[in-house]
């Protein structure tokens, strides 16, 4: 009967293990849907929804006029695909880091353990079989490292560099998207235009065709000019056509930036490039003479000072490696050889066990880490330098493009506006019969080319914008940049 009454709690333990193996904590897998569209041809979907903090970023972003273009920011920091895997990559390097951490402290664990076990007769001294049993339960800490080098301080501080650079990462992705999405957005409004324009003109030119058919039929004109004014009809057909098709392509470039469908009413018009239009963009004054600190915080240069500052750590880490480390194993429990007397009197255990590691001969392996830590230093260090430089580069090159752009604007609107009127004195003089076909049709491309021109002129400079934007580092160095253009007044 008291064999039995051992035997319980055994089984109930074995039991319960059974029955835990047979859960799985993995998370039930399901593919994603509602992706794309149900269909290819299908361009608009459900559209998306903007969370409040993008909406709340978005709308801070106040060197953009247009509310329309700051919905479209707000959707695409909510749904963008890139942004998402730097925000997880950010969390993963903060879950590495804890870890890493971790190590600072003691690991301290709870342990029980229970042995039944049967010898043989033949083993036995008393010539018959014998049972045993043992049971333990204990509470120690193995294998804490006393950190006299810095060892693993110095791994905890490459594990924080490494998630503050992840952050740094993060919020460069997230300027990068911003500037990419107004560009594709401008870009669209941009083939919009064009596409207004090449629709205005073939619409123009088949009333002009009209009318030179009438003028051929009651003999007034040659046939060379009737089919002269019917290829440009169809030349402004073709280019209707390729617009129709590239704004296809800009909507569809638009929303893989913004990771799902785009609500119309928020996309661009025709018009939003106008000259007179209240949605164009429009950046704060920046400072011509900007201090090196304002280029210093531009995230991806943060991230480059934080890699060196990992290498760094990286280092101090190898170098400890080098001398003797010392580590700690201990624990205090109970044992007995009847469960029910575990915890009873007499029945107390503990263990301590110090170590001592001194590397004599590794083979030059710990020596040659040092100089791989250091190689790793280097390289970061070049790398930070050129970033640095690289921010120096582009906000010169879109402060030196930012110079001329008033001059180029104004000069290309005089030109439109002179072939307007040479092409209109030209078809006024081919109307009356005093000038031939041919300098209606130069005078028409002028026109056609230099409004094409004019659109692709206002594009570049709402592109450039976003540009020095960006590489100034986004709205944090802006205001940074106006505060020490306020100090030096």
């Amino acid at each position: 009967m008291t064999q039995t009454l051992k035997m319980r709690p055994v089984v109930a333990a074995a039991v319960a293990a059974a029955l835990l193996s047979a859960c799985n904590l993995a998370p039930t897998y399901q593919q994603p849907a509602g992706i794309v569209p149900e269909t290819v041809a299908n361009q608009t979907g459900t559209p998306v929804q903007a969370s409040e903090a993008a909406l709340s970023y978005a709308q801070a972003q106040t060197w953009i006029q247009s509310p329309s273009l700051r919905e479209v920011l707000a959707l695409a920091l909510s749904h963008n695909r890139d942004l998402r895997v730097a925000l997880d990559s950010m969390e993963k390097a903060r879950a590495q880091y804890g870890i890493t951490r971790a190590d600072l402290l003691p690991s301290i664990t709870a342990q029980g353990q229970g042995t039944r076990s049967r010898s043989s007769a033949d083993l036995s001294s008393s010539g018959q079989s014998t049972v045993s049993e043992q049971y333990t339960a204990q509470l120690g800490f193995t294998s804490y490292e006393i950190d006299f080098w810095g060892r693993v301080r110095n791994l905890s501080e490459a594990g924080l560099q490494a998630f503050l650079q992840s952050e740094d990462n993060q919020r460069n992705v997230q300027i990068g998207l911003v500037a990419d999405v107004s560009n594709a957005w401008l870009t669209l409004a941009a083939d919009l235009a064009r596409l207004q324009l090449a629709q205005d003109t073939l619409a123009s030119r088949e009333k002009a065709y009209e009318l030179t058919r009438r003028m051929f039929e009651i003999g007034s004109t040659s046939g060379l000019v009737l089919a002269q004014n019917m290829s440009t009809v169809e030349t402004a057909r073709a280019d209707v056509a390729a617009y129709t098709s590239q704004v296809a392509r800009d909507r569809n470039a638009l929303q893989l930036l913004v990771g799902g469908a785009v609500p119309a009413q928020l996309l661009p018009s025709a018009q939003t490039l106008a000259v007179n239009d209240a949605n164009n963009l429009a950046l704060l004054p920046a400072p011509q003479d900007l201090p090196s600190s304002v280029l210093l915080q531009r995230p991806d240069v943060l991230a480059a000072e934080h890699n060196l500052r990992a290498m760094h750590a990286n280092i101090g880490a190898a170098r400890a490696a080098l001398f003797p480390s010392i580590t700690l194993t201990g624990s205090v429990g109970s044992g007995s050889r009847e469960l029910d007397a575990l915890f009873g009197g007499g029945t107390s255990t503990w263990s301590f066990m110090p170590q001592i590691k001194l590397p004599i001969f590794e083979g030059g392996r710990l020596r040659a880490g040092v100089q791989l830590a250091e190689a790793n230093q280097r390289i970061a260090l070049s790398q930070y330098e050129k970033a640095v430089q690289t921010a120096f580069k582009e906000v010169a090159d879109a402060l030196a493009d930012r110079a001329q752009w008033g001059e180029r604007l104004g000069a290309q609107t005089g030109m439109v506006l002179a072939t307007q009127k040479a092409f209109d004195l030209s078809d006024a003089r081919f109307q009356a019969g005093v000038d031939n076909y041919l300098t209606v049709l130069d005078a028409q491309r002028s026109l056609y080319a230099a409004q094409q021109t004019l659109i692709s002129l206002r594009l570049s400079e709402q592109i450039n914008r976003v540009t020095l934007w960006k590489a100034l580092g986004g709205q944090e160095a802006l205001a940074l940049a106006q505060v020490a253009e306020d100090a030096n007044k």
